[in-house]
């Protein structure tokens, strides 16, 4: 037999994931067309309900129908189903029966962010300011000092909807968070780094001007209402029946000389969103029946009527399979499901936080992880060997850049997936997604070619006949 090199046996026997343009050199320009529509997208839907919206508008130039309960489905049809409008679930009829199993896509398109209090609004010392609480794991220093947008809504007295959002249009005011100058720090910065913004001191600035009249109190406060009411027709009483959402006003836009990145708000997970939604338009006569979920909460977890904690999927499960005379039990024991969530990208500037040989890195493709979830694997779908043999000889076949990663260290901390709520109803369930810097952060990196990648993957997976 004859002998091999070391480079022989270290090329067949040994992993290393590859950069992605050195992998599959042509997807890098393919990279930079398909994000145009994904920056688009990022700030077209910075909100839950906004990139619902947006998800809905794609669906229905696409083709696809309202689901209603008992209609008539063939293969090839397209249909969809909003859920409150913070979730959104589309699918593509495959040729196989229903109880083959179903090729099920989750992402989740709510981000960390500031909601506004029930009541906000209050004056102090000359101007005029927003009480919020955080949604969401962030970490508090980095919304200071930056301009913010309100999105949300607004129900008046007498039921009508107003719509709100204010800071993303050329001409509109923006909105900001202050902290103190470095003159005057001496006691702040004496605190630790997760105290040095507290919750209580997240306060939006909103006005500074009085109203005109020297006899009135909180003069400011009643002018800052008053502008709201001439433009909104609404009171103070209004803000306890309203959802208003605090988001940075900046839009996503290439990060580097050579443009290889994106940096925006909400790319966790709206980077998973847009590719799996993608995937699923563009999918056109699959073998299964595919699943294209986005759904709401998964940042404080996945709880209420709108997160995966709730039946909002299985009841679109058990209409769907209703429809088609299918058993909803071998339909779940014979889906697949890949969770659709990012993962931490290794970062040289904080490298005590990784394991080296267990991150994903930027650019090395769209990432697989076997698990999630803090420590000792609390809080995870801990995917099996199969399903796991399954997803790399999916990506493998398609040609698709991927790399494997964890969560950080192992005892550094950690966080979980929707991954978790699908696989407890006995459906086979892996994590993957794309790698992303500066994550829960106003402003998170993601790489071009990793986007891509994972649309692929996911393109991949509506389309497999197995």
């Amino acid at each position: 037999m004859e002998k091999k090199t070391a480079k022989e046996l270290a090329e067949e026997l040994l992993y290393k994931a590859p950069h992605a343009a050195d992998a599959d050199p042509d997807c890098i320009a393919k990279a930079q067309e398909f994000c145009e529509g994904y920056k688009k997208f990022l700030d077209d839907g910075k909100t839950e309900r906004e990139a619902v919206q947006a998800g809905e508008k794609l669906l229905v130039e696409a083709g696809y129908r309202k689901f209603e309960r008992g209609m008539k489905l063939n293969p090839g049809d397209k249909i969809y189903y909003v859920n409150r409008e913070k979730c959104l679930l589309a699918s593509t009829i495959g040729t196989n029966s229903l109880e083959a199993g179903l090729h099920i896509n989750a992402a989740h398109v709510d981000a960390p962010r500031l909601d506004l209090k029930p009541t906000p609004l209050y004056e102090k010392d000359g101007l005029s300011l927003f009480k919020t609480h955080y949604y969401g794991g962030i970490r508090k220093y980095q919304w200071v000092a930056t301009p913010l947008a309100l999105h949300g809504v607004i129900y008046k007295k007498d039921g009508e909807r107003v719509n709100i959002c204010i800071g993303e249009n050329a001409g509109d005011p923006v909105f900001c968070i202050t902290d103190l100058l470095p003159h005057l720090s001496a006691d702040q910065n004496k605190r630790t780094l997760s105290d040095g913004i507290r919750g209580e001191e997240l306060n939006i600035l909103v006005g500074s001007l009085p109203f005109m009249d020297e006899e009135a109190s909180d003069r400011i406060k009643l002018y800052t209402m008053q502008l709201l009411n001439e433009k909104y027709g609404i009171t103070e009483r209004d803000f306890i029946r309203a959802e208003i959402e605090v988001v940075p006003a900046a839009k996503a836009a290439d990060i580097g000389f050579d443009r290889g990145l994106v940096g925006g708000y909400g790319q966790d997970d709206r980077s998973c969103a847009y590719t799996a939604l993608m995937a699923e338009i563009e999918c056109k006569n699959p073998a299964f029946t595919t699943l294209c979920v986005l759904t709401d909460k998964e940042e404080i977890g996945s709880v209420g009527y709108t997160g995966l904690s709730s039946d909002f999927m299985l009841n679109y499960i058990r209409k769907l399979a209703a429809c088609m005379n299918a058993d909803i039990v071998e339909v779940l024991e014979h889906s697949r499901c890949l969770s659709a969530d990012v993962s931490a990208a290794y970062d040289p500037t904080f490298p005590d936080a990784f394991d080296p040989r267990n991150s994903a890195y930027i650019n090395k493709g769209v990432t697989l992880t076997k698990y999630t979830g803090s420590r000792g694997k609390g809080g995870t779908n801990d995917a099996n060997a199969e399903m796991m043999e399954y997803a790399m000889r999916l990506l493998d076949n398609a040609g698709v850049v991927w790399q494997t990663g964890e969560l950080g260290k192992v005892d550094q901390g950690g966080g979980g997936t929707v991954a978790l709520m699908i696989a407890s109803l006995g459906v086979d369930t892996v994590d993957i997604g794309v790698p992303v810097l500066a994550m829960h952060s106003p402003f998170e990196i993601t790489a071009k070619a990793d986007v891509y990648n994972t649309y692929r993957a996911f393109a991949a997976f509506a389309n497999s006949a197995e």
